[in-house]
């Protein structure tokens, strides 16, 4: 009688096990029955669902990120820029998510990816480089969400947030521009050195134009003082010598003989009654 009784306690614990279950907080679930879907969007708490008949599903209704790999997107100019963005979303409706994506999250990935990869194709496509860089970005996440937001409503997902961290060109085009940028740089600094060394030709020619000018004012300025100076001298000479034209005649002829014998190896073959001796000759 107690073995029977342990049993059927058994069965009833074994049976109320399955019929009770639990929904975590962030989680949502669909309920079974046979393969067919009798109940959807469970909130968290306390389930029951009959034993043997029903089976339930988990998912995670918490935020999904989607953080893809850089890509390559054509600009209206046809140039190519490096996006590098993320995905935030969330399963909204388990059912359709079950029935869209077998309720496989990264089958959701992958599709997901693909409409964000080509909703920013199409908002890449319509700007210019200048455009995408000047603009507010949240312009083109918004577009992109809203765009995009219809395609995924299917899937039973909603997508919270797009956001593009980095916008950059290629290496071989950055490369390329930075070259063309040094080109451009090298070439206005040699037109900067051009125009500098000829202000410079230019500054030294006129100030040795100048510095000739200043050098033939000066000279004739001081040829004609050194003139006057000469005529005022021969003049002040003529009036002083004029007074006595003996004496001028002697000390002209001192300063002469001062000259002749200024040293002792000096030699002189002159006739002693050439009037370069008068003045010895002469008896007091």
């Amino acid at each position: 009688m107690k073995s029977v009784i342990t049993i059927f306690i058994a069965a009833v614990l074994f049976i109320g096990s399955n019929a009770l279950f639990t929904v975590q907080q962030g989680q949502t679930a669909l309920v079974f029955r046979f393969g067919e879907i009798v109940d959807d969007n469970l909130k968290p708490g306390l389930h029951f669902k009959t034993p043997f008949v029903n089976n339930v599903r988990l998912f995670d209704a918490r935020l999904q990120t989607l953080d893809a790999e850089p890509e390559r997107y054509l600009t209206s100019e046809k140039k190519n820029l490096l996006v590098d963005s993320f995905v935030e979303w969330r399963i909204s409706d388990a059912k359709k998510f079950y029935t869209a994506m077998n309720g496989d999250i990264r089958l959701a990935n992958l599709r997901l990816a693909q409409i964000i990869k080509d909703g920013l194709r199409a908002e890449f496509g319509s700007r210019t480089v200048q455009e995408v860089i000047s603009q507010d970005r949240r312009v083109i996440v918004k577009e992109i969400q809203a765009n995009t937001g219809e395609s995924v409503s299917n899937f039973g997902i909603d997508i919270v947030d797009v956001k593009i961290k980095r916008v950059d060109l290629p290496q071989d085009v950055s490369d390329s521009v930075y070259q063309r940028m040094e080109a451009e740089r090298n070439r206005v600094a040699k037109d900067l050195r051009s125009q500098g060394s000829e202000a410079a030709e230019r500054i030294r020619a006129d100030a040795d134009r100048q510095r000739t000018i200043i050098l033939a004012d000066a000279y004739r300025d001081a040829e004609k003082v050194r003139g006057e100076g000469d005529g005022t001298a021969a003049d002040i000479y003529a009036k002083a010598y004029s007074k006595d034209p003996d004496f001028y005649a002697f000390y002209q002829s001192l300063n002469a003989y001062q000259q002749s014998f200024n040293n002792k190896m000096d030699m002189m073959v002159v006739d002693p009654k050439s009037d370069f001796f008068k003045f010895f000759n002469q008896q007091k």
